[in-house]
C-alpha cells in the first residue's frame, strides 16, 4: 500500500508515495498474525450475531401467527399462509447473512488449522497452501458458498422446522371444524373434498391454494435434504454452524 505525503507547495494528497513496512522478524510477523485473528473473530462473531439475531425474529413470527391462528375461529386460515410467506423471506434474508459470516469463519479456521494447530500439535506433513489461498482471499474477497447452499443450511438448522409446525397448524385449520367459523364444515364421510373447499381465497379455487402450498413445501424438503458433498471448512471437523 502507498501513502502519498503531502509537502509544502503541493495539493493535498500529492507528494512521494511511501511503502508501508512488512513485518521483518518473527515476532513482528506474530503480533500481525494475533491482530488479523483477532480482527477477522470480531467479524465473524458480529455476523453470528446477525443470524442469530434473524432465527429469534422467525421463532417469534411462528409463535405469534400460531397464537392468532389457533386462539379463535375467526383468524383466517390465511393467516398461517402469510407466516410461510414472512418466515420463508427471513429465511433468505439469513442466508445472505450466513454468507458474509461463511466468509470470515473461513479465514478465522484457515488460520487457527493452518498455524495455532501447528504449534499445539505440530504435523510435519501440513500443507502449505493455506497462506497463499487467505492472501488471495484477502486481496479479492468472495463468497464461498451460493445462496441456495447458505438456504439449504439454514434449513437443515434451524427454518425446516418451522416450517413443519407452520404446516401442522394449517392442517389443523383447515380440518378442525372447531377453529372455522365462516368456511363450511367438513363431513366426516367426505373430508377431503370439503377441506379442499375451505382453504379457496375469495376467487381463487381451493385447490389451486393447495397445489401451491404442496409445490412449496416439496421445494423445500428438496432443498434441505439435497445430497450435498462437504467441501472447505466443512470437510474438517463435525463442530459447524
Amino acid at each position: 500500500m502507498d501513502i502519498r505525503h503531502g509537502e509544502a507547495g503541493h495539493p493535498a494528497g500529492v507528494g512521494r508515495p511511501m511503502q508501508l513496512p512488512l513485518p521483518s522478524t518473527s515476532t513482528e510477523a506474530i503480533n500481525a498474525l494475533a491482530h488479523f485473528h483477532r480482527a477477522e473473530m470480531g467479524r465473524m462473531t458480529g455476523w453470528r450475531d446477525r443470524i442469530d439475531r434473524t432465527t429469534n425474529w422467525a421463532i417469534t413470527v411462528v409463535a405469534g401467527m400460531l397464537s392468532l391462528s389457533l386462539s379463535t375461529p375467526a383468524a383466517h386460515h390465511g393467516v398461517l399462509i402469510f407466516a410461510m410467506i414472512l418466515v420463508f423471506l427471513l429465511l433468505v434474508i439469513e442466508a445472505r447473512r450466513y454468507r458474509f459470516f461463511d466468509v470470515y469463519r473461513t479465514r478465522v479456521r484457515q488460520l487457527e488449522r493452518g498455524y495455532f494447530a501447528q504449534i499445539f500439535a505440530p504435523n510435519p506433513a501440513q500443507d502449505t497452501d493455506w497462506v497463499r489461498s487467505l492472501g488471495q482471499d484477502l486481496r479479492a474477497p468472495c463468497f464461498r458458498i451460493s445462496l441456495s447452499a447458505a438456504m439449504s443450511r439454514r434449513l437443515r438448522r434451524n427454518y425446516f422446522w418451522m416450517f413443519l409446525v407452520l404446516l401442522a397448524a394449517w392442517v389443523l385449520k383447515i380440518s378442525s371444524a372447531r377453529l372455522l367459523m365462516d368456511e363450511v364444515e367438513v363431513d366426516p364421510s367426505k373430508p377431503v373434498p370439503g377441506a379442499v373447499q375451505n382453504l379457496a381465497f375469495g376467487p381463487v379455487p381451493g385447490w389451486l391454494v393447495l397445489v401451491c402450498v404442496a409445490v412449496f413445501y416439496l421445494s423445500l424438503t428438496y432443498l434441505t435434504f439435497r445430497k450435498r458433498q462437504k467441501s472447505g471448512e466443512l470437510a474438517h471437523g463435525n463442530v459447524h454452524v
